[in-house]
């Protein structure tokens, strides 16, 4: 089981290991089981310093299939210096990441074709519209005209993106919630098995936030596998089936909701791992007149 305190644990099994295979048995008489399914996402052991301080810290996490997972931690905790690492953005200064078995550093052309990211400040060509990104985006990507053109229209008309089209509106043009909607559309174009977004749902709109979580909620009961990052507990607590909390670099708990929360709700559970500053009586008092 996993837990708190750094304590890392299973990917929802029962501690009895995978099925035997049906009818081998081992020289020994014992069924033979077969191999674990390997992890959606496994980062193992990865370190980062920027000018001698540790921005991660021997950060390591394993995401199971079928999974959504929310990575929680204060500003500056080694989140996006994380994420960045885990899907080839940022070279680590040491450690591994694996997109279901594929080591992204080692073999960056086959990981990649499995990932689809979300980054932080994400640079997306900006003198050109939703849809002639998305089609450069395609090919670019390697997928023929006919499919990148359909996913394209099928994309932006689910991503509400489709008035904006037809007006012809820049990316340049285009608010911060749009440009949020845009680039997880980049993410999902070539169909990848693991996803990895970093704060999706901000300044998104409340029925555009529904869509999105309808697409996440679809992609993971297909077998994909969701990392967001965010620091909005109670948007974790209602997506997340688990949740990772990471401050000053490393992994303080990571889990299933129920397992990381205990009792309490998540809010209280990071801050008991976090901790939090009181603010004296006496501070900021000459706010309020």
């Amino acid at each position: 089981m996993s837990g708190v305190n750094g304590v890392s644990g299973t990917t929802g099994t029962s501690g009895e290991g995978p099925p035997a295979t049906e009818g081998a048995r081992s020289p020994e008489g014992a069924p033979v089981r077969a191999p674990a399914a390997s992890p959606a996402l496994e980062l193992a052991g990865l370190t980062k310093s920027f000018q001698g301080r540790r921005a991660a810290d021997a950060v390591s996490l394993a995401v199971p299939p079928g999974s959504l997972t929310g990575l929680v931690g204060p500003n500056g905790a080694g989140k996006t210096t994380s994420l960045m690492m885990a899907v080839g953005l940022l070279r680590p200064d040491a450690g591994t990441a694996r997109v279901f078995g594929v080591d992204v550093w080692a073999r960056p052309e086959e990981a990649k074709r499995l990932l689809g990211v979300l980054p932080d400040g994400l640079a997306l060509p900006e003198r050109l519209t939703g849809g002639e990104l998305l089609t450069y985006w395609g090919l670019l990507r390697g997928l023929d005209a006919d499919t990148t053109r359909a996913r394209t229209e099928e994309l932006l008309r689910v991503l509400e993106l489709t008035g904006a089209e037809e007006r012809g509106t820049l990316v340049i043009e285009y608010s911060t919630g749009m440009r949020k909607k845009i680039g997880l559309a980049t993410a999902l174009l070539h169909a990848p098995r693991m996803l990895v977004l970093d704060e999706p749902y901000e300044a998104v709109d409340p029925v555009s936030a529904r869509v999105l979580t309808a697409i996440l909620r679809r992609f993971t009961a297909a077998g994909g596998a969701v990392v967001i990052s965010s620091h909005v507990m109670p948007l974790v607590e209602q997506l997340c089936d688990r949740v990772a909390i990471i401050a000053d670099g490393r992994v303080r708990a990571d889990g299933t909701l129920a397992e990381v929360r205990g009792g309490g709700t998540l809010e209280e559970a990071f801050v008991r791992l976090v901790g939090h500053r009181e603010m004296d009586e006496g501070e900021l008092a000459w706010l309020g007149g």
